[in-house]
């Protein structure tokens, strides 16, 4: 049985939204703060959470949220400007859903989320990247990972020897719309290195990275 955190404060849509997945065949942990979060994250298996919460906007938090245990989000909103749901995606989230909705509607979109794919890993030397649960192995150790800095490490690792420029990888793993430096990839390459500095990642003069096939 997958548990799902709903993250909500209002009571009648919270109590409602519960009740119906329950009936669905889903565990749900309802809580309605954001300092409740952490306590309940590890444990879930999706999360869908309210944007707008009493302690503030909770895709501020959803980043750091997300370093514990990638997991995919499912963001509840009133707003429907393209700008508000991009700093969602951005942050992390898989999906917007726009109020009022129906549950049908946010149901499907759950069951899309965890349907299972068949576990899918890559390994380069001794590191293995896991894009079923998005988790990252090196020497037997889980590493702990930004949802950015997997994105990137997984296609890299698909693609060993591959020069991708960085405008290709910013399109891919950000998308142009949410950052539009390619310092952006600069840095995050910085942060993996300085996670795995035996992870041997090639910078190619004015044009981008690979990592170096074996």
């Amino acid at each position: 049985m997958s548990r799902v955190l709903l993250v909500e404060d209002d009571v009648l849509l919270g109590e409602g939204l519960s009740m119906y997945l329950a009936k669905n065949g889903y565990r749900c942990d309802w809580i309605k703060k954001i300092s409740d979060v952490e306590k309940h994250w590890i444990q879930a298996d999706l999360v869908v959470l309210d944007r707008q919460l009493p302690e503030g906007d909770s895709v501020k938090w959803l980043p750091g949220w997300l370093s514990v245990k990638a997991l995919p989000v499912i963001i509840l909103t009133a707003k429907t400007d393209v700008d508000h749901r991009i700093e969602g995606l951005s942050a992390g989230a898989k999906d917007y859903v726009i109020k009022p909705f129906s549950h049908q509607e946010l149901l499907a979109r759950i069951q899309a989320q965890l349907r299972p794919l068949g576990e899918v890993e890559f390994q380069y030397r001794n590191l293995v990247v896991n894009l079923s649960y998005q988790t990252v192995m090196m020497d037997q150790q889980n590493i702990p990972l930004k949802p950015k800095e997997f994105q990137l490490l997984a296609l890299l690792v698909q693609n060993p020897g591959r020069v991708y420029h960085r405008d290709e990888l910013l399109n891919k793993v950000w998308g142009y719309q949410a950052f539009p430096s390619t310092r952006t990839v600069d840095n995050h390459v910085l942060h993996l290195r300085q996670k795995f500095p035996s992870l041997a990642i090639d910078t190619v003069r004015s044009v981008g990275y690979r990592l170096r096939k074996e």
